[in-house]
């Protein structure tokens, strides 16, 4: 199994915005690609600007397949468009590949 880490820094004022998005569009592309999601996270202490969420995938060829075939999907285009008739919601993401060690409970 692979683990990808995605951390979006909202833009000023589009976190709710930010949280919408995921809750009513990108959730539903998620399932129809077949994207895992491990789990949404929110800081509980500072600014609480970023948005935190990990996803899991069988190998990296999966990852590759399943995020290129949702991320040019024209639907998913048009509604993250959608999304963004005032601006983008993000200023930043980041993501990091991780894999569990050897001694790591599964999660």
């Amino acid at each position: 199994m692979v683990y990808e880490w995605r951390t979006y820094v909202a833009v000023p004022g589009k976190m709710e915005a930010l949280h919408r998005r995921f809750r009513e569009v990108t959730l539903g592309f998620f399932a129809r690609y077949d994207i895992e999601v491990v789990g949404f996270f929110v800081e509980t202490i500072g600014d609480n600007q970023r948005l935190h969420y990990i996803l899991r995938y069988p190998d990296m060829g999966e990852r590759d397949r399943r995020w290129n075939a949702f991320q040019s999907d024209p639907e998913w285009i048009r509604a993250k468009q959608a999304t963004e008739v005032d601006g983008p919601l993000a200023e930043r993401i980041e993501n990091r590949m991780m894999r569990l060690t050897d001694y790591s409970p599964e999660v």
